[in-house]
């Protein structure tokens, strides 16, 4: 008798398997060639010989093969897309919540998390650079109708990444054992004001 999967269907699981590390594969070689930007699903699909719809089966959005490729945590994406998920007016708070909340229910530190090859891999630290600029940074200054939309978004990412530093890693008090709603209500307006507000930085 053919051999079975779960759903008994012949053979399916495991060409099924192949399938998705075949992708993998060409996943890694195309994002580190042309970057994540220059690198389409369509892309990957075809030269891994498979249809688009399977490599969304697998993997959801391009965001969430990235991730797998670069072996990102894969609460990441869907984690960023909660925070454009709503208001601008409300959307300091959530960058805050959404990013102490995932860390808190994590057991690696803040730069782990995201991928465990970034710290010594410098292509892999060049495309989580590269994603992060599109996905997180890039969007917000998108949300912006401001000339400095950039430098407030960049603006955001010093004071997170502070924020992760100082609670998780050197562990400064009381920053890392307050509540996330504690850190959310103070870090909150000032994520906000650092994209809607006024800044006191030369035009």
């Amino acid at each position: 008798m053919a051999e079975q999967d779960i759903h008994g269907r012949p053979g399916r699981w495991r060409s099924g398997a192949e399938s998705k590390q075949r992708i993998l594969r060409t996943a890694r070689e195309l994002f580190g060639r042309h970057g994540y930007r220059g690198t389409t699903v369509r892309a990957i699909a075809t030269a891994a010989e498979v249809d688009p719809a399977m490599v969304f089966y697998f993997f959801g959005t391009k965001q969430g093969l990235f991730a797998a490729a670069i072996e990102m945590s894969g609460a990441v994406p869907p984690a960023i897309e909660s925070v454009f998920t709503g208001g601008l007016d409300t959307i300091g708070e959530r960058i805050v919540r959404t990013l102490l909340e995932n860390l808190d229910k994590s057991d690696r530190t803040p730069l782990v998390m995201l991928t465990r090859s970034a710290p010594t891999d410098e292509r892999s630290e060049a495309l989580l650079r590269e994603f992060i600029d599109r996905e997180i940074t890039g969007r917000l200054a998108g949300m912006l109708d401001a000339p400095d939309a950039a430098l407030r978004a960049g603006m955001v990412n010093v004071q997170i990444l502070g924020l992760a530093v100082a609670r998780y890693i050197v562990r400064i008090e009381p920053i890392a054992s307050a509540s996330v709603d504690e850190l959310a209500g103070s870090f909150g307006p000032l994520v906000q004001r650092c994209l809607t507000g006024r800044t006191a930085l030369p035009d």
